[in-house]
C-alpha cells in the first residue's frame, strides 16, 4: 500500500512539475543562442547556464499555477485539461508552498550563476539581477495572489514578454554584450508561438475558467473571436521569420524552418474548424510540436548560414 501511494505520489509530483512545458521554455534559448552563433558570439557556458535557469522558471511557474488555480477552485473536476496533484489530492498545499520555496531558490542560484559567468559590468549584473527577480515574480503572480494578472487576461502578453522578447534578446545580449535590432523580428516570433500555445490551453479549459472567474483573453474575446486571434498569432510569427530571413540571411539553407509551416497552417485550419473546448485537447499537444520543431528549424538555419 505504501510502495502504490509512493508512486502515485511521485506521479503526481510529475504531472505538477508538468515537464511537457520545458521544451518551449529552452526553445526561446535555443532561439537566442543561435543568433548569438550567427553572429559569432555564442558561449557555451553561458547558453547551458541560460537553459537551467529557463526551465527552473518554468518548473516554478507551473508548480505556482497548480497552487493557484486549485487554491482559488478554479481546477475543477470539469476541467477538460489533465488533473495535476493538488487536484488530487496526492500534494498539500503545504508541500507545495515548500517545493515553491525550493524551486525560488535554484533559479535564484541558477540565475545568479548565469549573470556572473556572463556580466562583464555592473551595470549588466544588476539590470540582469532585477529581470531575474520579476521574471521569478511573474511565474509566481500568475495564478497566485490576491489578484492573479492570469485572471484577468494578461498572460497572453506576458508569455510574448518572457518567452520572447526577455529570453531570446536575453540570451543573445548575455554572450554577445550587445543588443541587435535584427534579433527582435525572431525574438518576437518565438513569443508569439508561445502564446500560441497559452491559448489553445484557454480555449480548451474556456467553459470551466468562465464559470470560476479566470477572464483569459480567451474568455474575454469568446471562442470564435479567439479561433481568429490563434489564427493571427501563427500567420505573425511566420512573417517575422520570413522577414528576418529576407532581410539578414543570404543562404538556402536560411529557410529550412518552412518545412514547419505546413504543420502550422494544418494546426490553424483545424483550430478554426473546431468549435468545441474539448478539440482543443489533441491541438495542444499539436502546437508545442509545431512551436519547438519551428524554432529548432529556424536555429539550426541560423548555425549554418
Amino acid at each position: 500500500m505504501n510502495s502504490t501511494m509512493s508512486i502515485r505520489q511521485t506521479r503526481a509530483w510529475l504531472e505538477s512539475l508538468r515537464p511537457k512545458t520545458l521544451p518551449l521554455a529552452v526553445a526561446a534559448v535555443v532561439t537566442g543562442s543561435a543568433l548569438a552563433s550567427w553572429m559569432g558570439h555564442f558561449k557555451w557556458p553561458v547558453a547551458l547556464l541560460a537553459l537551467l535557469t529557463a526551465a527552473m522558471l518554468q518548473i516554478l511557474s507551473n508548480l505556482a499555477n497548480d497552487y493557484g488555480d486549485v487554491a482559488k477552485g478554479s481546477d475543477t473536476e470539469k476541467r477538460i485539461g489533465p488533473m495535476r496533484g493538488m487536484q488530487k489530492g496526492l500534494i498539500t498545499a503545504k508541500q507545495m508552498k515548500n517545493a515553491l520555496k525550493i524551486t525560488v531558490l535554484f533559479s535564484c542560484l541558477s540565475g545568479i550563476s548565469l549573470i556572473t559567468v556572463a556580466c562583464n559590468s555592473p551595470s549588466d549584473f544588476i539590470g540582469f539581477l532585477l529581470l531575474g527577480l520579476v521574471a521569478i515574480v511573474a511565474a509566481i503572480t500568475y495564478t497566485v495572489g490576491t489578484r492573479p494578472y492570469g485572471y484577468i487576461g494578461l498572460g497572453d502578453i506576458s508569455v510574448l514578454i518572457f518567452f520572447g522578447w526577455l529570453s531570446v534578446l536575453g540570451t543573445y545580449y548575455l554572450q554577445a554584450s550587445t543588443f541587435s535590432i535584427s534579433t527582435f523580428l525572431p525574438a518576437t516570433a518565438c513569443g508569439l508561438l508561445s502564446v500560441a500555445v497559452l491559448n489553445i490551453n484557454n480555449l480548451r479549459d474556456i467553459e470551466n475558467d468562465r464559470q470560476n472567474g479566470k477572464n483569459t483573453l480567451a474568455v474575454r474575446l469568446g471562442g470564435k473571436k479567439a479561433r481568429y486571434y490563434h489564427a493571427a498569432l501563427l500567420i505573425t510569427a511566420m512573417l517575422c521569420l520570413i522577414t528576418f530571413t529576407l532581410l539578414y540571411l543570404h543562404s538556402w539553407f536560411s529557410w529550412l524552418f518552412l518545412l514547419a509551416f505546413p504543420l502550422l497552417l494544418k494546426h490553424m485550419v483545424q483550430v478554426l474548424r473546431d468549435p468545441t473546448p474539448e478539440g482543443m485537447r489533441p491541438k495542444l499537444v499539436q502546437m508545442v510540436k509545431a512551436a519547438l520543431l519551428t524554432n529548432i528549424l529556424f536555429s539550426i538555419g541560423l548555425v549554418f548560414n
